[in-house]
């Protein structure tokens, strides 16, 4: 995207009605989730979490006069959609390696859990990628020059599609040894089947050598990755992190060097979004970076 329009700049400092929704959706549900007893995470993370969604938006349009809820709502909305199958992926992997499990969810049925944890899961992209394109918007990362450069020729896509498979299999195998791989074959399978049929892919970007909106993937889901497990600590049900060789320095439940498992983590998202996206034959409508000239 160009440099911010005469209009933009006038409304960077307005803070919308939207945004006034989310804060009150946080305030409000943050306090329930940690101050009641018994079970309610299950009915109080999915507004806590789009109250999140709505305040990031909002930070957003206050910095550039438009955001992905105002430019295009039935985008935003999809975000929502793509999400929820997207999470459960990961879920499906996570029945081989047992990486994190519920407690508390004994008390619920199958069907009951699933319609809860679906729109708890629903959350995540919104979350992430509104926090990349808030992060997006400072000039710090827009500042950042061209650095190295990953050029999708031919022999660079099957390395990367057969990678992926490796380590999916891997991973399946002997998960206790592999199962980092989770958060980044998804991303290594994905990335090539979006250059093949042509849609949005980050290799784009990197193969002029912009790496601006994989730091502003980096940075937004890192601190999604704060609120998720500072949220979780006190709620209930909550998940609990089972993770071999490295369960030691917890912040919250998350242990120290299981956080970076969130940066390739955001990358495979932004794959699946591109990847259900161009299935429909749409443009994609993020805009993770605010996109001067990178030369």
């Amino acid at each position: 995207m160009g440099n911010l329009t005469a209009e933009s700049k006038s409304s960077r400092h307005d803070w919308p009605v939207h945004g006034w929704i989310g804060l009150a959706l946080v305030v409000v549900f943050w306090i329930l989730n940690w101050s009641l007893p018994g079970l309610r995470t299950h009915w109080a993370f999915f507004p806590l979490w789009l109250g999140y969604c709505l305040t990031v938006d909002a930070l957003v349009y206050q910095r550039k006069g438009h955001s992905l809820l105002t430019r295009n709502p039935r985008a935003y909305v999809a975000l929502f959609l793509i999400s929820l199958p997207s999470w459960w992926l990961f879920e499906v992997i996570n029945w081989r390696t047992r990486n994190w499990f519920y407690d508390g969810r004994q008390y619920f049925s199958d069907l009951a859990f699933f319609a809860y944890a679906s729109l708890s899961f629903s959350t995540v992209m919104p979350a992430v990628f509104g926090t990349a394109e808030w992060i997006g918007s400072f000039d710090w990362l827009q500042r950042i020059r061209p650095g190295f450069v990953i050029r999708p020729t031919r022999r660079v896509l099957w390395g990367f599609f057969l990678t992926g498979w490796l380590m999916l299999a891997l991973l399946l195998i002997w998960p206790d040894y592999f199962f980092p791989f989770v958060w980044i074959s998804v991303y290594f399978i994905l990335e090539p089947v979006n250059v093949w049929l042509k849609n949005r892919s980050l290799a784009s970007d990197v193969a002029i050598g912009d790496w601006r909106p994989v730091f502003a993937l980096w940075l937004g889901v890192m601190i999604c990755g704060f609120f998720w497990e500072m949220w979780n600590f006190y709620s209930y049900p909550k998940w609990i992190y089972r993770v071999p060789y490295v369960g030691f320095w917890h912040i919250f439940e998350m242990p120290l060097l299981g956080y970076g498992g969130y940066l390739p983590f955001s990358l495979e998202l932004l794959a699946l979004y591109h990847l259900v996206i161009g299935a429909f034959k749409r443009d994609s409508a993020l805009d993770l970076v605010a996109r001067n000239s990178c030369n």
